[in-house]
């Protein structure tokens, strides 16, 4: 599976960026994945590395470019619990940097460099992403109807805030097809439904399903939360939506 490195032009600079695709000389769709807290790391890239197997561009990009090149702090090989928390306390100030102008300044980037690569078709792109990343994908099809046709986010976060642009209060122009894979404890029943209405209000094809037993996490293997099923579970539903929304026709 060929994979490189890449610079991403963006308004405050270039956005490193890992890229893996099919090695047939062809041109598959795109897919733009937003990783989680930790960032590009070999995690991420080996879920690139798999979902362009099954026949996509996969661009995964750091989110905090603007602090240099990934990894932007020291990570271990194995995030466990009585690590997290001081690796987390490392990054939130970067988290909170990421500011809702970045996340659309650097989306729109993101997606102009995409749907231009020589490898990706002309179709609609799709963005996925997990834990904040699925508040990026999501403000990423939002704020790009016409080329995003598919957003999937597993074990999210902060898609429901109190802040007035929350990810769930800007979605009055999404088109794409939407699934949603929460752990049990992501979300609380009444953040659950103001999302589901707030997707309703939409009028596109979503699903928000919890996966059993799993908390936040799951599908990372480099942490404690991993759960192999609950990864399964996720491309099983996964690769069908990408499938339905860029292979059309």
């Amino acid at each position: 599976m060929p994979t490189t490195t890449l610079q991403i032009p963006t308004p405050d600079g270039p956005a490193d960026a890992f890229a893996a695709f099919p090695g047939d000389g062809e041109r598959h769709p795109g897919v733009l994945l937003y990783s989680d807290a930790f960032g590009v790391r070999p995690e991420l890239e080996e879920k690139a590395r798999e979902l362009a197997g099954h026949g996509y561009y996969v661009l995964l990009p750091n989110v905090y470019h603007r602090h240099g090149p990934a990894p932007v702090t020291e990570l271990p090989k194995h995030l466990g619990e009585e690590i997290r928390p001081e690796v987390i306390e490392r990054l939130m100030p970067l988290i909170e940097e990421h500011t809702t102008e970045r996340v659309l300044r650097d989306a729109d980037a993101y997606v102009r460099f995409l749907t231009t690569r020589p490898e990706v078709g002309p179709g609609p792109v799709a963005a996925i992403g997990y834990c904040m990343g699925a508040a990026l994908a999501l403000r990423t099809a939002a704020a790009h109807p016409d080329r995003v046709a598919a957003v999937a986010g597993f074990h999210p976060g902060f898609l429901v805030t109190d802040a007035p642009d929350s990810p769930h209060r800007v979605l009055a122009g999404l088109t794409a097809r939407v699934h949603l894979g929460l752990s049990e404890n992501d979300m609380t029943p009444e953040a659950a439904r103001e999302l589901e209405q707030a997707l309703d209000a939409t009028g596109v094809e979503y699903s928000c399903e919890v996966y059993p037993g799993t908390v936040h996490g799951f599908t990372m293997s480099d942490t404690d939360a991993f759960d192999a099923s609950a990864l399964q579970r996720h491309w099983d539903r996964l690769l069908p939506l990408l499938d339905r929304a860029l292979n059309a026709g």
